[in-house]
């Protein structure tokens, strides 16, 4: 009896090495106290790879989106490689791109007969000047596409931090931004820009030019953001998960850069897309008005307006193949927008993985 072991011994199995092994585990995973950070930084970056991959793949399947994407890129070459891009200092001139598509210069005058109809010549004809069309719609692109695409970065990154800070603090900042954010909506956004130009162009800076449209774009552009991203991170601010990031003494400021904004930039983003086209027809508006650009430059818009006469004489096409290219990149720009709306939508995720499981 004596050899007997205690009653709070019974019915245990011990096997030599296994509690060593599993106090050794425990004090290494607490020796380190960035293992579970870390852990969870991975198990979220293979989570965000996934979501991208499956967004690419439904994006992918959208035909229309698909197109879209590929005009877009097609004209944005095509832009670039009209004519050499050259970058010029006080003693060197470095050439950055060598390629020359356009036949002539976008300023080249009497190339070719006044209002002279398309030709294999000048497949787009020519202008009252006696421009070649086709290389004037080329270069143009450069400006008109850049306008869009410029703009409507910087006005993310004027309207994504505000909104965050107005959504997720709340508070005196929500209120003085929502203010400002109702005033400037109380104005059409075009009749906004066209105000915004004239007062831009004396400063020295910025000059009449292409980034005195940009700026006036930008100022008119960012509003739509802030709104938009406000609105998502009011309701993401109280998920569980934010919550639990509070708990741990995460910082406010690596909470909304990490937690908030990436799970509320998707509209965003499909807003921004979306808004290039609107981008680009206001300038062109800008443009087809006089403002912004110097007059006889390539611009789309500049050469809207500078063929409404020719087209009052019947040279249809001086107004044709500028308003034409402004359709195809908006029309395009909006079937992109539409595939991102569809491949960012979160409920995809979800029905994809339903599907797999049937």
């Amino acid at each position: 009896m004596s050899d007997q072991q205690p009653s709070s011994e019974r019915g245990r199995i011990r096997i030599d090495g296994f509690d060593e092994a599993v106090e050794a585990r425990r004090d290494e995973f607490d020796s380190s106290p960035t293992t579970l950070e870390s852990t969870t930084e991975s198990h979220r970056d293979r989570l965000d790879r996934r979501r991208l991959r499956n967004a690419w793949r439904r994006f992918r399947r959208n035909r229309s989106a698909t197109i879209g994407l590929g005009v877009i890129v097609a004209m944005a070459v095509l832009a670039i490689v009209a004519r050499p891009i050259e970058v010029s200092t006080a003693q060197v001139t470095v050439t950055l791109q060598p390629f020359s598509l356009a036949p002539y210069g976008p300023g080249e005058t009497f190339v070719g007969p006044a209002n002279a109809p398309p030709s294999p010549t000048h497949p787009f004809g020519t202008d009252w000047a006696g421009r070649d069309l086709f290389s004037r719609v080329l270069v143009g692109g450069r400006y008109t596409l850049s306008i869009g695409l410029v703009a409507v970065v910087l006005a993310l990154g004027v309207g994504v931090p505000l909104g965050a800070i107005a959504g997720y603090f709340g508070g005196w900042a929500d209120e003085i931004l929502m203010r400002i954010v109702d005033v400037l909506y109380a104005f059409p956004f075009l009749v906004l820009a066209i105000a915004l130009v004239p007062i831009l162009e004396p400063v020295p800076v910025l000059g009449s030019g292409f980034w005195t449209v940009v700026v006036a774009l930008v100022l008119t552009g960012w509003i739509g953001y802030a709104r938009l991203l406000r609105g998502e991170v009011l309701s993401i601010r109280e998920r569980e998960y934010v919550t639990a990031a509070r708990a741990l003494g995460v910082p406010d400021r690596e909470i909304v850069r990490r937690h908030v904004v990436p799970n509320a930039i998707a509209p965003v983003i499909v807003q921004a897309t979306l808004n290039v086209g609107t981008v680009v027809l206001t300038a062109a508006a800008l443009g087809f008005l006089g403002l912004g650009l110097e007059p006889g430059s390539a611009e789309w818009g500049a050469m809207l307006s500078q063929g409404r006469d020719s087209l009052i004489r019947g040279d249809w096409h001086v107004t044709v193949f500028p308003g034409l290219a402004i359709f195809l990149f908006v029309l395009s720009i909006n079937l992109v927008g539409d595939g991102l709306n569809d491949a960012l939508d979160p409920g995809r995720d979800v029905s994809d993985e339903r599907r797999r499981l049937r």
